[in-house]
């Protein structure tokens, strides 16, 4: 078998709805490699947020924030940072709003506000050890990846209309992450399957959220879990079990990789 390169969403993918890696998976990823694939994560999350799980599966390639910072075999390949005068007026806008912002780098990631019911009830569901602290200057001075804004469903509208140099992306009921135009995991994907000299017909990809549609349409063999929504099942190839029902097995096996 030829080698190819597959990229792995995390929440609702490579992990259960629980935060949980199901065995399966993880036998899974480690038969991949053995058989000489290139295995790679493709996420919304931040670098530092993922890290014990690439450590468990051996993984040093990943596209993070969305296609925004994205590393090769442990090393920065691309980037692409948010424009921070037009965060600073977004976030101005979100204080009287009463709507609160996390900033977020490579490395950690802060809040606008001291606290607030919605950063903790989102940041919670990922369940994650670290929590954004307090410091309303850290897009001072640093280059962000991306930032969360937190509002109800539908008052991201607003949002939208006026700073067209982001795009909100949904994630949460009360959270939505605000990325650089254009901005997708498909991109993050596309310079890594370059640089590694990967064809199209050699590049696999899997997913389930909203985020993950860009990815599933430019993959050539894209699997969507049968845990996502219509939407992402219907630009996927193939579509597959749910998390739970060891979909990436099945899925694997739909794509002929295992």
């Amino acid at each position: 078998m030829e080698r190819s390169v597959i990229f792995f969403d995390i929440d609702g993918t490579l992990l259960t709805h629980e935060k949980t890696l199901p065995a399966s998976t993880k036998e899974a990823i480690f038969q991949l490699k053995e058989l000489g694939h290139e295995v790679a994560i493709a996420t919304g999350r931040a670098p530092f947020m993922f890290k014990e799980l690439r450590e468990e599966l051996g993984i040093r390639t990943f596209v993070s924030y969305n296609g925004q910072y994205v590393v090769l075999d442990g090393e920065v390949l691309y980037t692409n940072p948010l424009d921070i005068p037009a965060l600073e007026e977004l976030t101005e806008r979100a204080l009287g709003n009463e709507h609160p912002v996390v900033f977020m780098d490579h490395e950690d990631m802060k809040a606008n506000v001291p606290e607030h019911d919605y950063i903790k009830e989102s940041i919670a569901t990922l369940k994650i050890k670290q929590f954004p602290l307090h410091d309303p200057h850290y897009y001072k001075g640093r280059e962000l990846y991306q930032s969360l804004l937190f509002c109800p469903e539908g008052e991201e509208k607003q949002y939208e209309q006026d700073f067209l140099a982001f795009d909100f992306i949904r994630w949460h009921p009360v959270s939505v992450d605000v990325l650089p135009k254009g901005g997708s995991k498909a991109k993050g994907v596309e310079k890594i399957a370059a640089a590694l000299g990967f064809p199209p017909e050699r590049q696999y990809a899997f997913g389930d959220g909203l985020n993950d549609i860009e990815m599933l349409m430019s993959v050539q063999n894209s699997v969507a879990m049968g845990n996502a929504e219509e939407t992402v099942k219907a630009v996927a190839k193939y579509v597959t079990k749910s998390v739970e029902e060891d979909g990436i097995v099945h899925g694997l096996k739909l794509a002929g990789l295992l």
